[in-house]
This record gives structure tokens, sequence and C-alpha cells, in this order.
């Protein structure tokens, strides 16, 4: 027996296995429609064996976009173009999900392979916005302050994005809190800087994340879950840390958020940060244990055994993949051999498994 390749439940939501493919930016959509790219990419991981198969940061409106080639759900256009793909997925016997996302004062940049530097407005960039106006690194442009107003719009936004989700076959819906990005501008004290009922302690910080997570899941059906992904530390002093994670992830859950991503870092250039293999296990298995709910492990998880040790040993509910399942679309099924269990070949592969 495997625990790593156990059913697991939330909700009405049951997953074939704990392997789940992270969402990985392609760079690859125009106007954020997703293409053929995304359809062969993302149902590959499907055919490969994976319990669940999601979409990268896909932003709420055209100015939350990490870069111009993002993929976006801002208009029912986008949701109508998601849905062969969530279709796909799901007849591989995979549960299809997508990440929702705001680039925040991180937007507006090249794609990886140019450089991924900011771009000036003039070409092809935009105006970011920020809860303060703090630039992400001396390289960076200062983005505007939100006003309550741009905070009731970005509010909305995802609000309808997480409607379109639902209505293109999505049963999970991702919420992006992490790597520096919009909502972790808000809560972490190193980039939000305001004076307002946004800013200041904890609680006001972390207002309009939990603002945001309440006017998804209110979209979502009970039956289908809401995962957030965050930042569990900045990994510098005086900014946002697991303490914060874990009274945060608390507050997640009594909103009906099901299960934390936990990631880190990204807020700052300058973090220093001990990368190795399962370096942020720690973090999934304190809020798992102290806040009480479901966790997914991530980062430098590579091997079948190391994955199965930490869901086995109940530092995480599932683990997700990103880098591994990038050099291996068929990681599941290859692990489940190791381990000794059957996998999830589809009939079309089956003389090649034995």
């Amino acid at each position: 027996m495997s625990d790593l390749f156990s059913t697991f439940r939330l909700r009405d939501v049951e997953f074939r296995n704990r392997v789940f493919v992270s969402p990985m930016c392609q760079y690859s959509s125009q106007d954020g429609m997703p293409t053929e790219w995304h359809l062969v990419h993302l149902g590959s991981r499907a055919v490969g064996g994976a319990g669940l198969v999601m979409v990268e940061a896909t932003a709420v409106s055209p100015e939350g976009r990490i870069s111009p080639a993002d993929s976006g759900i801002w208009s029912d256009e986008h949701a109508t173009a998601f849905s062969p793909i969530s279709t796909f997925i799901r007849s591989q016997g995979a549960i299809p999900a997508i990440q929702l996302a705001h680039a925040g004062r991180k937007a507006s940049t090249d794609v990886p392979w140019r450089g991924g530097k900011p771009l000036r407005e003039d070409a092809e960039g935009w105006q970011t916005i920020a809860p303060s106006q703090v630039p992400f690194a001396d390289s960076y442009p200062t983005p505007r302050e939100m006003t309550p107003g741009d905070i009731e719009e970005v509010c909305l936004q995802f609000r309808d994005a997480a409607r379109r989700s639902v209505a293109a076959g999505f049963s999970v819906i991702e919420i992006h809190m992490a790597h520096g990005y919009l909502l972790h501008e808000f809560l972490s004290p190193l980039s939000n800087k305001r004076q307002d009922g946004y800013g200041g302690s904890l609680k006001a910080r972390a207002h309009f994340p939990l603002r945001v997570a309440e006017a998804v899941r209110a979209e979502v059906p009970a039956s289908s879950a809401v995962f957030v992904r965050i930042s569990a530390t900045d990994w510098v002093e005086g900014g946002w840390d697991l303490p914060d994670s874990i009274q945060f992830s608390r507050w997640l859950r009594d909103l009906g958020v099901d299960l934390i991503d936990c990631s880190s870092g990204g807020l700052v250039p300058y973090a220093t940060i001990p990368v190795g293999p399962g370096y942020q296990v720690p973090f999934a298995s304190a809020i798992r244990n102290d806040a009480g709910i479901a966790t997914g492990a991530v980062g430098m998880i590579t091997e079948a055994r190391q994955a199965e040790s930490i869901v086995a040993s109940g530092q995480a509910d599932v683990v997700f993949l990103a880098r591994a399942m990038l050099r291996d679309a068929y990681w599941a099924n290859h692990a489940a051999r190791e381990l000794g269990v059957d996998g999830f070949w589809p009939v079309q592969y089956a003389r090649a498994v034995n």
C-alpha cells in the first residue's frame, strides 16, 4: 500500500492520488487566451497519472498579468476557451484546477526567456498597482497605490473570475496569495505601508486577501474546493513569517477554504532562501497541525520515496510537483511503479506498461 497513491477527498471532490501538478506559467497566451500548447501541456500530465492538474497563474484582469503572454480569465470568452482543457483533464481521471492571480507590482514584465525585465508603458507595458508605492526592486517602476475603489474592483474581478472558472469546468479554484504578487503584497509589512483599514496590524493587512477568499468561496459551489497558495515566510527579518501564516490559515479555514498550498518567498529580491530538497515541507506540517486545515507541500520534491514519506508521515496531505513534472509528464505513473502500486496508464499505452 502507498499513502501517496491513496485517494483523497475534499468536499465532493475525490482525487485518485495525492500527486498534484503545481501551477506553472507557460507564457504562451495571446490576450490571455489558452492555446493548443495548454491543452497538450496540461493534458499530458493528466494522462501521466496525476491526481490534480492545475492551470498556471491566470490573471483576473489584463493588468493583473505578469507578462503580456500570461493566461487570463477576465471574460466569458476566456472561460469558453478553457472548457475543452478542463474536459480533457477530467476525461483522463484527473481533477481540473485553476489558479486565479493578480501580479500587482510585479506585473508588466517581459517573458523569462527574454530576460523578464519590466516593460515600459510605451512598449507593451502598463501601470502597475500595489498596496503602497513601494517598487519590487530598484529596476522596477513605482506602482500606483490602490485606492479603496481599486480594492473593491479587484475583489469583484476575483469573484467574476471564480464564477467563470466554475463555468469552464474547474472543480478546484486556487487563489494566488504568494510569491510577491498582489495579495501577498497586502499581507507583508515589507510591501504594505498603508495607514487605512487595509494596513498596519496583521488583521488589517489580511483584510483584503480575506475579502477575496470570501468572494471566491461564495461563487464556488459547496461541492467544489477552494485552495489558497501562500508564501509561508518572506525569508526576511521583519517580514511575513510562519506564525502569521498559521493565523492567516485559521482565518481562511473559517471562511471555507479547504487547503493551503504552502510555498515561500518571492516578495523581495534580496531574501536569502535555503533552497534544498523539501525545504518548504516544514511549513506545510506546521500549518496542518496548528491551523487545523489540509495542506500541500511544494518545492524541490522530486523523488517518489521522498513524496511518499511526506504524505505517510502526516507532514502534508498532498504534494505539488512543478519542475519534476516539466521534466517528466508521467512522473506519477513512474512513481507508482517504483512504490509497487498500480499506476493510471491509459488503455492506449497499455502495451508499454509491463
